[in-house]
Order: C-alpha cells, then structure tokens, then sequence
C-alpha cells in the first residue's frame, strides 16, 4: 500500500469516526435548540475538530516513521492523476452543497441547520475525494 493511499485511509477514518457521532448528535436531537451563538454545539463541533487533528496528527507522524523515504518521493504521474481525478469529484460535491446552503436553504432554514449543512457538505466532499483516492488505488493493485 502505497503512502498516499494510507494518508487517504488515515483521513477518512478520522473523519468517519469524528464526524460521523457529531452528524448523529445533531440529527438526533439531542442538543437542546437555542438561538445563535449556540454555544453547546460550537464547542461539541470544537471538540469534533480538535479530535480530528489530534487522529491526523498522530496517524502522520506514525506513517512517516514507518516509511521516511516514501514520504519524501515526489507524486508521480500515477498519482497526479489520483490526486486530479479525486479532486473533480470533491469539488463537484462540495459545489452542490455549496449551491444548497447559499441559494436555497436561506429561503426556508436558518441559523444551525445551515451551518450544519455546510459542515456536512464539506465533510462529504471530503470524504468523496479520498474514497476516490483509495478506490484508485485499490483498483490499480
């Protein structure tokens, strides 16, 4: 497995187990509604992020132990093209939702139910863009 591809899976897994109880809490509602600044939710999102970095920081430096000379080769044209192609597909989501948040849901929705759109439409960008990634590579191995 190549690094790049374990850089794909150490960030979706971060993401799957961050984000994926933050979107459970917010759709369950289990946080009680309050007006903006809602406080409770901008910390439980603050504490979603710092785990976040904290999985990816870790994961980092465990693989550049694990394999120092892999990280320092530059990406190759196989990779440019995983890394091109991922990108398309991540923007395509991340505009989609962009569109969503910004022209349609102001008519209708308000407040946190917006930013947690937003947040959801970012995080499935993201998560598109490296599944493309590790699909790639999987099917070239």
């Amino acid at each position: 497995m190549s690094y790049r591809e374990k850089i794909a899976w150490l960030s979706l897994i971060a993401m799957t187990v961050t984000f994926g109880p933050y979107f459970t809490i917010v759709a369950a509602g289990i946080l009680p509604e309050e007006a903006l600044p809602n406080l409770r939710q901008m910390g439980l999102y603050a504490v979603v992020a710092f785990v976040q970095m904290v999985i990816l920081g870790v994961g980092h430096l465990y693989l550049r132990r694990q394999s120092p000379q892999e990280v320092r080769l530059p990406p190759d044209e196989r990779d440019q093209a995983i890394m091109r192609r991922s990108t398309t597909y991540g923007y395509y989501i991340l505009i989609l939702g962009m569109i969503q948040v910004g022209c349609i849901m102001p008519f209708y929705s308000n407040g946190w139910k917006i930013v947690n759109t937003a947040i959801f439409m970012i995080v499935a960008a993201e998560m598109v863009r490296y599944g493309v990634v590790v699909f790639s590579y999987r099917r070239q191995s």
